[in-house]
């Protein structure tokens, strides 16, 4: 395992992929602060959404396009909005579900994340991210309760 900021203590070790990751929040926040506010700056968000999913490829890209469907049917309330690069969902400014793409940090697989703002608890012991390497209709219903349950 390539050692990580995380994982040392050593802010020096970052990969370049997370350190790319923290430029592109940056540069939400950045966007965030000169977008006002209102309808017009939810709607800058979506719009980050939208181009976020539109430069994926492949399996993320359809992953991603589903889920955005899922989340615009189950639970309109949430805004659409990018969070360091990822499609994500938020509730009063507060990302509740989002999508990590397999080729942001090149891993065998893309995840459905859950924000702990996401009304998922269950007990002392839940899952918060799920690997998805498809969507069928399995999968798409599975993930329409997951989102039905965490927006509220």
């Amino acid at each position: 395992m390539e050692p990580t900021a995380s994982n040392t203590g050593d802010e020096t070790s970052f990969t370049d992929a997370e350190r790319a990751a923290m430029k592109q929040r940056a540069a939400e926040l950045r966007e965030q602060g000169r977008s006002g506010k209102g309808a017009a700056k939810r709607e800058r968000e979506a719009q980050a959404c939208v181009d976020a999913i539109a430069a994926l490829i492949g399996a993320d890209k359809q992953i991603a396009e589903r889920l955005h469907a899922i989340v615009t049917e189950e639970a309109p309330h949430l805004d659409p909005k990018a969070w360091y690069g990822f499609p994500s969902y938020a509730r009063d400014g507060k990302v509740v579900v989002f999508y990590q793409p397999a080729s942001k940090f090149d891993t065998r697989y893309g995840t459905v994340g859950f924000n702990e703002d996401a009304l998922l608890d269950d007990g002392s012991f839940w899952p918060t991210a799920f690997a998805v390497l498809e969507v069928n209709d399995e999968i798409e219903q599975r993930l329409r309760e997951l989102v039905r349950k965490a927006a509220g």
